[in-house]
């Protein structure tokens, strides 16, 4: 499949009642569509998937599925687990569901890089929808190295990469240089967003794009056109107010700001995660109203 473009990773709204709020679930992915981007992910980890119980997974899934469904856009759902036999049965049960599954890395158990590949290697011969790696080190404790991704991505359902390192360091410049053939390497860290698609990212998937979507696909476009001057400064304003919703454990933060804005019921989320201080939401506003 062809991966470019913005991909929102959707936060799970809560009601007063601490139960989902479908109805401002529903309007988030709708207007995140009408903005521009290319598609949704549903159970990421920007949705608090660890804390949702499976009915509410079912729910979160099929919402944004119908909405992706009348807008003509991908739905990638986040699947799968440290365990590889147990993310195989999460990958089969996507049939029908999804367009494609966010994998995380294996994380905790740390295995070697010859053990990352041999995961992978094992889905891609049983998934019934494409996968996209998640390489996040920060959370899995699993660095995986350009060599061994573009395995990975040499691998016949393997559609591309979520690229999180936490900044743009050597191996990200090796993978972006020499990509495997039909493997998108997205960004997955929203405030190198622009440093990415300046060095040929088609694309991210990024929270932030929740807010003000249409300039985080006005900036991909700008690279693609070749349009530099506008791209640079762009791309710096949209760094700084991502940065500025990433100053406490994400989603809380862009929560409080959808919910100031009145597009979420709540800004409640769910333990061991807690509301962001005021201060960090005012600073995230401030740095969305520079735009």
């Amino acid at each position: 499949m062809n991966l470019s473009g913005v991909y929102v990773p959707l936060i799970t709204p809560f009601a007063e009642n601490g139960e989902i709020a479908a109805d401002a679930l529903e309007d988030l992915a709708h207007a995140v569509l009408d903005g521009g981007a290319a598609g949704l992910v549903a159970l990421g980890t920007t949705a608090e998937v660890a804390t949702l119980a499976a009915e509410e997974r079912r729910a979160v899934t099929e919402i944004c599925g119908r909405v992706c469904r009348e807008h003509g856009a991908t739905l990638i759902v986040g699947a799968g687990s440290s365990d590889t036999r147990g993310s195989a049965e999460a990958l089969l049960a996507l049939k029908g569901e999804a367009d494609a599954a966010l994998v995380t890395v294996p994380s905790f158990v740390r295995p070697s890089e010859a053990g990352v590949l041999a995961h992978f290697t094992a889905l891609a011969g049983q998934t019934p929808v494409p996968l996209v790696v998640y390489n996040i080190p920060y959370r899995t404790g699993q660095s995986v190295g350009a060599a061994t991704m573009r395995e990975i991505g040499g691998l016949p359902t393997v559609a591309g990469v979520k690229h999180a390192v936490g900044g743009v360091d050597a191996d990200t410049v090796a993978l972006l240089a020499d990509p495997p053939a039909d493997f998108a390497i997205l960004a997955g860290d929203d405030p190198f967003f622009s440093a990415l698609l300046a060095l040929g990212a088609p694309g991210g998937i990024l929270a932030s794009a929740h807010l003000d979507t249409a300039r985080f696909v006005e900036l991909a476009g700008a690279w693609r056109a070749g349009d530099v001057a506008h791209a640079r400064a762009l791309g710096h304003r949209l760094s700084a107010m991502s940065a500025s919703l990433f100053t406490e454990p994400n989603p809380t933060v862009l929560k409080g700001v959808l919910h100031a804005r009145g597009r979420i019921p709540t800004a409640s989320v769910r333990l061991p995660l807690v509301p962001a201080r005021r201060e960090s939401v005012e600073a995230a506003e401030a740095a969305l109203r520079l735009l």
